[in-house]
């Protein structure tokens, strides 16, 4: 077991010492919270939070569940589905710290669904509906990030509900569901005690990542409710609608949760990847309008600062980056452009000077990707909004797998075509696992049938 892992564990000893014990390798997504439980081992499911799409089934936002254990007899097969009602504009999901539960948003309605994974991770349960985020929260709109710390949820907002731009907040949770507070984003005429480093304080968000060590909370920017749900052919003509994206990263105190310093990084910085060595303090970003990899980095008098350190693929051509994912080691960091449908990976091994070292066509369009925190898998999701994405034969949907050399290859192990399926659009990816509840690995005999809800 690598020394990362054993940093991870050890706050969370007592929660997981029967699991942990003569383990094997750890598996998990490399992009969760450093306070979250591990799984231990293969991955025994993926939950994919799936916009529903008119006409495709049932039409409705869903959980999907597929089975991801090359052992299991249903391998790569759904074994699970359950609807929550209408469509909500079906986006980003997190887990809980103990991992017991996940929570998932809708853009639009601003509902948040809170999905019970423990009691059978192979047919999950919804456990609670929040229908009053936006009230709540003094007018927050779009929750998106959902990012555990302990005992809380933090839930970044992307817009508001007086004027629909990107002004925003992230709201705090505890994991029964009860609203805590809601800390707004820094702008020029509210910097909340923060330090303007730039032209920008915009006020606006998107995700949000920590590095305890640090005492570190950083989050980044992307724009409002008037233009993710706008069509995306219609937004790129409005040259007015391209004015509101976010420019802006901001350093927050994890602890008392107040604003430090506001950074410029134009062209709205959409995920924040930390990494998790302990010596290397420093997170990525990309820039959906620029096209670039930008380092948050710490400099040896303790000052954070943001600057440009790639670019991804030929900006001129806005390949839209989105999804990003940087491995357990902090060599390598995946980063998938929707436009042109391609995965691309780089060698990050000097944070300040990323190289691109392959390239992969996964999709006619490509948005998410998770990794497993050995590196040996990877999965890649197709769907960024009900409006942009592409239409017609290029509107392509699915779950894909691949098993991962660790260098430049990819394999594929198994795909599903969402729309063939009758499921939806598939955006964000989640994995489950038996062991981690304490439960025995699926056998033919002892496992129910599949079922859908």
């Amino acid at each position: 077991m690598s020394t990362h892992c054993i940093r991870l564990f050890s706050s969370l000893a007592l929660v997981l010492a029967p699991l942990v014990l003569g383990a094997a390798a750890p598996a998990d997504e490399t992009c969760m919270s450093p306070y979250m439980a591990k799984i231990v081992g293969q991955e025994d499911f993926i939950y994919v939070w799936t916009l529903g799409a008119e006409g495709v089934g049932d039409g409705q936002d869903k959980l999907v569940t597929v089975d991801a254990n090359p052992a299991s007899p249903l391998y790569g097969k759904v074994v699970h589905t359950i609807s929550v009602g209408g469509r909500n504009e079906a986006h980003h999901s997190g887990l809980s710290d103990d991992r017991r539960y996940l929570w998932a948003g809708g853009l639009d309605t601003n509902k948040i669904f809170v999905f019970d994974v423990h009691s059978d991770p192979s047919a999950p349960t919804l456990h609670k509906t929040i229908d009053d985020f936006t009230a709540k929260s003094g007018g927050v709109v779009g929750p998106h990030t959902h990012y555990a710390l302990p005992g809380r949820m933090m839930i970044t907002g992307l817009s508001n509900n007086k004027d629909h731009s990107g002004r925003t907040g992230i709201v705090e949770y505890t994991n029964d569901g009860e609203y805590i507070t809601t800390h707004w984003m820094p702008t020029d005429d509210s910097l909340g005690g923060a330090a303007k480093s730039g032209q920008y304080a915009d006020g606006y968000g998107y995700d949000v990542r920590v590095l305890p060590r640090r005492n570190l909370m950083v989050t980044s920017s992307f724009t409002g409710w008037s233009n993710y749900m706008m069509d995306f052919g219609k937004m790129l003509a409005d040259a007015e609608a391209m004015k509101r994206f976010g420019n802006t990263v901001v350093i927050w105190d994890l602890h008392t949760r107040a604003p430090k310093k506001v950074l410029d990084v134009p062209g709205a910085p959409l995920e924040l990847r930390c990494a998790w060595g302990a010596k290397n303090n420093y997170c990525f970003t990309t820039t959906a309008l620029t096209s670039k990899i930008w380092l948050i980095y710490e400099d040896d008098a303790g000052e954070w600062h943001a600057k440009d350190v790639a670019d991804i693929g030929d900006p001129s051509k806005v390949p839209l980056p989105v999804d990003i994912s940087i491995t357990a080691d902090d060599q390598l960091l995946w980063v998938d452009t929707f436009m042109d449908g391609k995965a691309r990976l780089f060698d990050i091994s000097d944070p300040h000077n990323p190289v691109q070292v392959s390239e992969h066509q996964i999709g006619k369009q490509i948005n998410m990707v998770s990794q497993s925190w050995d590196g040996e898998r990877v999965y890649f999701t197709s769907s960024l909004l009900a409006n942009w994405d592409k239409k017609g034969e290029d509107n392509d949907q699915y779950l894909r797998a691949y098993t991962f050399d660790g260098k430049k290859t990819l394999t594929p192990t198994f795909s599903i075509d969402f729309t063939a399926q009758k499921l939806g659009r598939p955006h964000q990816m989640r994995f489950g696992s038996r062991a981690l509840y304490g439960l025995r690995p699926r056998s033919d005999a002892a496992d129910p049938p599949i079922a859908s809800r």
